[in-house]
């Protein structure tokens, strides 16, 4: 398959009617899937009611069949077609995050939208994404989009365009190149479907501020327990996964150039995941900087990238620093514990 790329400037008007916008657009109402840039990682978006093009959508990531799909919309009226039900804490937190990086799972409507995007659950996971390029591009469809990341699944999530390309080309239709994302980490899922809003995935909106706006938050089990399912969308698997083996360190930058050292004693390429304040301390074969410690937003923001990063360095095992899990710090050390897959080295 011939895969397109169309460039769009973000800041030009009425991009609804910017051709690149139209083209990629009759692409989605043809069933075809099209990847979209979002405020947080790039999107794989297909006709959320067709089961053809759902379909296209696990095919081109490799995806399993029982993980549901976030659909996103470009306005709230685009609710009523498929939504049973709004509770009032969902409202509330509607009107105060979106358009943003907030998922809330509410009661669907049956017959509406494909089963394969709902992985035939009562429920529905949707959202309304902050970038301009992507509410261009929904609006100009007339269609609910579901869109997982636009990776291949497992690896890192996709912040630019080139992340997409580099998975995806020749498996998809095209590619929206809209520029680096924003936020860097997905959105936050909240179930609002009980007596009060639940946490399924931390995100780009901190449980702090859900908090502030709602009251009463509950955490879904499985955030901490390896031993319980996880209910969210793109949670029931290892994600995020860089080619080599991740170990995450909870200790000094000494304690990591220790395991560093006998790593290298073996013969192996070593790398290491650090932020601006650490970056000169270690001597390793491969030291990428993943943001500021002290402004954790741009580690959210430089993680997948920083994680593809190493793919091309060839590292035989990669050693990471931990961070502290408060605001969105949480969905940090949430993406990096799926990334690593193992437990967390623990030198304290």
């Amino acid at each position: 398959m011939k895969t397109t790329r169309w460039t769009v400037d973000k800041l030009v008007d009425n991009l609804i009617t910017y051709p690149q916008i139209v083209e990629a657009s009759e692409k989605l109402k043809g069933n075809e899937v099209v990847a979209f840039p979002t405020e947080t990682v790039y999107g794989l978006g297909g006709n959320a009611k067709n089961y053809k093009a759902v379909a296209k959508i696990f095919e081109a990531k490799g995806r399993p069949g029982d993980n549901p799909l976030i659909i996103h919309i470009a306005n709230k009226t685009q609710l009523e077609e498929f939504v049973a039900e709004i509770p009032e804490q969902a409202q509330i937190l509607m009107e105060k995050f979106w358009p943003g990086p907030l998922t809330l799972v509410l009661y669907k409507k049956e017959g509406v939208l494909s089963e394969k995007a709902t992985a035939g659950l009562s429920t529905v996971a949707v959202r309304m994404p902050e970038h301009p390029v992507a509410l261009a591009l929904i609006e100009a469809s007339g269609l609910p989009i579901a869109a997982p990341s636009a990776n291949v699944s497992g690896r890192p999530s996709p912040t630019t365009a080139s992340h997409v390309w580099e998975d995806l080309n020749g498996r998809i239709a095209g590619v929206v190149d809209g520029g680096p994302t924003g936020v860097g980490v997905e959105s936050t899922v909240v179930d609002c479907t009980g007596e009060y809003p639940v946490i399924l995935r931390p995100g780009g909106i901190t449980r702090e501020q859900l908090q502030a706006s709602v009251g009463r938050i509950g955490v879904d089990p499985a955030l901490t327990d390896p031993g319980q399912a996880p209910k969210s969308p793109g949670m029931k698997y290892r994600h995020y996964a860089p080619d080599s083996p991740l170990y995450l360190v909870d200790g000094t930058p000494g304690d990591i150039q220790e395991l560093v050292n006998e790593k290298r004693a073996e013969g192996m390429k070593v790398g290491v995941m650090t932020t601006e304040e650490n970056k000169d301390f270690y001597d390793a074969d491969v030291i990428i900087p993943c943001g500021s410690r002290e402004k954790l937003e741009t580690v959210a923001e430089a993680l997948y990238d920083t994680l593809r990063r190493f793919n091309e360095s060839n590292a035989a095992i990669i050693f990471g620093e931990v961070f502290s899990d408060a605001g969105v710090g949480e969905a940090v050390m949430n993406r990096l514990s799926k990334a690593s897959g193992y437990p967390i080295i623990r030198k304290k």
